[in-house]
């Protein structure tokens, strides 16, 4: 005890003052998301009743249910696309372009720019190329092309970070076996990097679930079930944004938030489970 004390007493001033700034900032921050999801709990689970989940929707039960399936069919259409092309963009921005090469610095600048862009942007985007151009119209299949591409720059970064922690000796090690370039990359380089890579696609998702801009103009709002890749629909984020903004159902736009918050806290808490077991693998 006396040894705390002698070390806290060396503290200067202006150690003292960065440690009172970091835990304040760190409480201000937890209070406000405990703030936050304790208000959406309180106002929308008395509000959590069974004609909330009934297949279909109507004016008097204000069904979510429709809703939630669009949201959780967008989300695993979207990462299937997006996925395969971030990752293998980052495989071969770390692993196979040559240092100081053109195409590289091209396709990173343009990666971070795309990060910049507002949503609005991507839906307007998303309406002129997939729904207009190719004739897909408004549809489930047009949101989630145009979702992909949102989330591109965010698993392409995050990929490429991991790849770059992987320390060269584990590739040295793999190749001084006789692996080639490709067997090295599969087997030693991507599964060491993977708990990074899970990071980066559930930040994706989450970026799915709560966006609304972009899909106001690919996939519509029409709440129902959807019938195939070209219905048009309406995610648990859009259906609390129309329930919120017709004034009327402010009780049932609650009760959908804490719905998909829940969902929200599913989806990462299944990544992060995916992701610590990666980690128990490479230990």
């Amino acid at each position: 005890m006396s040894h705390v004390m002698a070390f806290y007493r060396r503290k200067k001033p202006s150690d003292w003052l960065r440690f009172i700034f970091l835990w304040s900032s760190a409480l201000i921050t937890i209070s406000i998301l405990i703030y936050i999801v304790g208000f959406i709990l309180v106002r929308g689970i008395p509000h959590l009743t069974p004609s909330l989940f009934s297949p279909t929707y109507t004016t008097e039960n204000q069904s979510l249910f429709p809703a939630l399936v669009t949201t959780v069919l967008m989300v695993g259409i979207t990462l299937l696309i997006a996925v395969p092309f971030g990752v293998f963009t980052a495989i071969y921005l770390v692993e196979y372009a040559s240092r100081g090469n053109r195409l590289v610095r091209i396709i990173r600048m343009t990666t971070e720019t795309l990060a910049g862009i507002p949503s609005i942007v991507f839906g307007l985007f998303g309406y002129l190329f997939f729904a207009n151009w190719l004739g897909w119209g408004k549809s489930i299949l047009a949101g989630c092309f145009t979702l992909a591409i949102m989330i591109l720059p965010i698993i392409i970064r995050t990929t490429e970070e991991s790849l770059k922690s992987i320390s060269d000796s584990y590739r040295e090690g793999s190749f001084s076996l006789g692996a080639g370039k490709l067997r090295t990359v599969w087997r030693v380089t991507l599964p060491s990097a993977m708990p990074g890579i899970v990071a980066g696609i559930i930040l994706g998702v989450g970026r799915i679930v709560g966006e609304t801009a972009a899909l106001i103009f690919t996939i519509g709002s029409v709440i129902k079930m959807p019938d195939n890749l070209f219905s048009q629909g309406r995610t648990l984020a859009l259906h609390v944004l129309q329930l919120a903004g017709e004034g009327h159902y402010r009780n049932e736009a609650y009760a959908t938030a804490v719905v998909l918050l829940v969902v929200v806290l599913g989806i990462n808490g299944l990544s992060s489970s995916i992701e610590r077991r990666f980690r128990q693998k490479i230990q």
